[in-house]
This record gives structure tokens, C-alpha cells and sequence, in this order.
């Protein structure tokens, strides 16, 4: 061991660094673009951004490799592959949601298990306005014309972005009022309980007005228009690699893509300024003892509601962006699963970690989406198949589908938080201040 560190120092040293995050990408992007169905070649390509992350290159480097990745690379693949451009799109999307719980549970302390709530209130925002919802107030379940028009145009979209901010801040105030005595467990009940009640509201308001459609949710839901010359563009300069005239539907992929990737920047960027700012610092000193906070001078109500507010706006606008991305929203996209799925994302990370947050949500989204589904299609495969099991000579056509590996996903998260806080309470990517906690000895 005393023999591989200074090794492993060498190689983050003059151009080694350099020349390892090139050959890193080059190689993931071979491998995909050559087979654009292995699970491995894309993992390899997607852990290329943790090379640009962990080795030590200069700041233009790293940003015009990121660059080229991001937007050369990735909507190349993935016109080639739609299914890896949703994994980056649900990465871009929960990673945001992380951030903005980060603000809330990592830098001032407060436990909310209800985050969920924001996100939906930023989706049915969009969905109730930019479809042809809005009519159905006014007529009896089931006599509703099917060629009713939508209430607004789809490029209104851009508009609701910034109205689901301003709508998820509200709520994320309103819930915060009542709750501003509340610690530790009882906030934790309260939030819990707030979360619910957007989704059961989201349920039931379908009567005596259909303001949700209840539980069959509500669609279609409207799309920014997409512009010819954007599609005649994107052909002319892309189509001879990905060997294949693309439509403006396969572009919607691209876009929302590049729409989420878009966000979860200007989101770090934001969540960087505030943690570096007097109200993160304010937040800390909240986090670490409110009294002493108090006794400093820092207005206990005034930043805790901001707190609130900052963490459910990020929520409000990837809600607009998830409901014209799908064109559908239900209530079951918004269960209290999805907020433990987005605290698990923020734990495993680490708890007032930037990076870490980012990377615990591509860790979660890639272990579902990826890993583990990929693993019962092949199952499912060999199901089929005469395949046996040599030295005990069991067929697989005999295997239970109850072991399906995608059905134990809540079981193997379950496992990984408790391992996690067993032996790396900080998480993958700790912040500075938390591990120094963690480890004074």
C-alpha cells in the first residue's frame, strides 16, 4: 500500500492527469458509439466526468472537455441510444432536486420528508395551463368535447418556469410558517405530512371541479415548439455521425436534455454562491446550534423561511420541466418514496456537499434505470432460453420472476444507507467541515 500512493500521486501530476481524462472519454465515447447497447461502454463514458472532476487539470481544461462532452458527445450518443439520453435527463433532474433539498436538510439542518410537494406544485402548474385541462371545470365528468383547444400555446412554457418558482417558493413559505418552532423529529412529521397533502389533494380534486383529473392524471400536456431550422441544424452537423436523418420527435430528447443540463448548472451555481454567502454561513450556525445562532444576532425566522423557499423554487422548476417533458402527470409520480428517494440521494452523497449530492443522485438514478433493470432483462432473457447452470444443473426457465433484481431496488438502497452510515457517515463526497466533524480524532 505504502508503494501504490506515491504512484497513484504521480499520476495526478504535469500531463499525466491530462492525458488520462482525454484517453478516458475517448475511449467511453468508442465503445458506445460502437455498441450502443452496453451497459458497461455507456457507465465507462459517464464516469468520464469523475475523471474531470478528481484529476487535477486547469480550469479551461476541464470546462472545454465538459463542454464537448456534454454537447457534442452525449446528444451524438444518445440519438444513437434515447435511453441514455433519459438516464442523463432523470440524472439532470434529480440532481437538481437533491441540490435544492441539500440547501434544506445539509445546510441548515432542517429535516423535510415532504420535498416532493415543491416538485409537484411546479408540475401540475404547467400541466393545469398547458393543456386542455382548464375546460374541464366546466363540464360534467365524461361530456368534455375532445377537440377542445390548449388554454395557452406551448411556448407559454418558458414563461411557467419562472411562475413555478415563484408558486413552489410560496408553498415552501407556507409550509415553513407553521413550523418555524419545530425540530428534529416533529418538523420531520409535519413536512411528512405536507407532502401527502399536495398528493392527496392531487388525487381527489377532481370533484365537485376536475382541477386534477384525480388519479388518471392529466394529459396531453404541451411542448415549446421546436423550429425547423433547429432540426435542419442539428442534421447538417450531426447526421453523418449518427448515420440517420433525425425528427423533431427524437429532437425533443436532445432538447430537454440540454434544457436539464442547462438548469442543474445555473442550480450549482446558485447553491455555490449561497453556501459561500452571509446566509449560508447563517444556515451553518443554524445547523450546528440554533440558540447560539439566536445569541449571534442571525434572524432565526427570516432564515429559515429563505431556506425553504430557495430549496422548493429548484423543485418548482424541474417540476414545469418533468410535465412538458412527459406531457403527463399522475399523483404517483409524487409519493413519499420519491422524497425518501431524493433524501437517500442527498445522504449518500454527502450532507452539504455539492459535488456529493450530484454524484449520489447519478448514483441512485444509474443503480435503477441502469444497472438493475438491465440485470432482470437479462434474467428475463435467459428465462427464455435453454440455458443451465453447470455443476447443479438448473435450468433458468425455472427461475422465480420474484427474483428480479429491479423489484428489491428499496431493499438494496435499504442496505447501501445502512452500510453508509456505518462505515462512511459523510457520504461519497463529503463536504470539508462535515468530515473534519465526522473524523476530529
Amino acid at each position: 500500500m505504502q508503494a501504490i500512493k506515491p504512484f497513484l500521486r504521480s499520476l495526478n501530476q504535469g500531463y499525466a492527469p491530462y492525458i488520462l481524462t482525454l484517453l478516458h472519454v475517448a475511449v467511453g465515447t468508442t465503445l458506445v458509439y460502437l455498441n450502443p447497447r452496453s451497459t458497461f461502454a455507456f457507465l465507462l463514458y459517464l464516469s468520464s466526468v469523475g475523471s474531470l472532476y478528481a484529476f487535477k487539470t486547469s480550469k479551461p481544461f476541464k470546462l472545454i472537455t465538459a463542454l464537448v462532452v456534454a454537447l457534442v458527445i452525449m446528444p451524438v450518443l444518445g440519438v444513437r441510444n434515447i435511453f441514455y439520453l433519459e438516464i442523463v435527463f432523470q440524472i439532470s433532474v434529480f440532481a437538481a432536486l437533491a441540490l435544492g433539498l441539500n440547501i434544506v436538510v445539509g445546510f441548515a439542518g432542517l429535516l423535510d420528508l415532504g420535498y416532493v410537494a415543491f416538485y409537484a406544485v411546479g408540475a401540475y402548474m404547467w400541466a393545469f395551463f398547458g393543456s386542455q385541462q382548464f375546460y374541464a371545470i366546466f363540464y360534467a365528468p365524461g361530456t368534455q368535447p375532445a377537440n377542445l383547444p390548449f388554454l395557452l400555446p406551448g411556448d407559454f412554457f418558458y414563461l411557467f418556469i419562472f411562475i413555478g418558482i415563484i408558486a413552489a417558493a410560496l408553498a415552501g413559505i407556507t409550509l415553513g410558517l407553521p413550523v418555524l418552532r419545530l425540530r428534529g423529529d416533529y418538523l420531520a412529521i409535519v413536512t411528512l405530512g405536507f407532502g401527502e397533502v399536495i398528493r392527496v389533494l392531487a388525487n381527489n380534486l377532481d370533484k365537485p371541479w376536475n382541477i386534477t383529473n384525480g388519479p388518471q392524471g392529466i394529459t396531453p400536456i404541451q411542448r415549446p415548439s421546436m423550429p425547423g431550422f433547429v432540426v435542419d441544424a442539428f442534421n447538417s452537423v450531426f447526421g453523418g455521425l449518427i448515420g440517420k436523418t433525425v425528427k423533431d420527435t427524437d429532437l425533443y430528447n436532445v432538447f430537454f436534455y440540454l434544457l436539464a443540463l442547462f438548469f442543474i448548472v445555473l442550480i450549482v451555481i446558485v447553491a455555490q454562491r449561497l453556501e459561500d454567502s452571509k446566509i449560508g454561513r447563517a444556515w451553518t450556525a443554524i445547523r450546528e446550534d440554533e440558540t447560539a445562532a439566536i445569541a449571534m444576532g442571525i434572524p432565526l425566522v427570516k432564515m429559515k423561511l429563505l431556506a425553504f423557499a430557495s430549496g422548493a423554487s429548484f423543485a418548482g422548476a424541474m417540476g414545469v420541466l418533468f410535465a412538458a417533458s412527459r406531457t403527463f402527470v399522475s399523483p404517483e409520480s409524487f409519493s413519499f418514496m420519491q422524497s425518501i428517494g431524493v433524501l437517500s440521494m442527498v445522504i449518500l452523497g454527502g450532507l452539504g456537499s455539492i459535488p456529493g449530492v450530484i454524484l449520489g443522485a447519478a448514483t441512485v438514478v444509474v443503480l435503477n434505470l441502469q444497472i438493475l433493470q438491465g440485470l432482470s432483462l437479462y434474467l428475463s432473457q435467459l428465462r427464455q432460453s435453454d440455458a443451465v447452470i453447470p455443476l447443479i444443473n438448473f435450468a433458468w426457465r425455472d427461475l422465480s420472476t420474484q427474483l428480479d433484481p429491479a423489484k428489491y431496488q428499496r431493499l438494496l438502497f435499504g442496505l447501501i444507507l445502512i452500510l453508509m452510515m456505518i462505515f462512511r457517515q459523510e457520504g461519497l463526497l463529503p463536504a470539508e467541515r462535515r468530515a473534519r466533524e465526522l473524523h476530529e480524532d
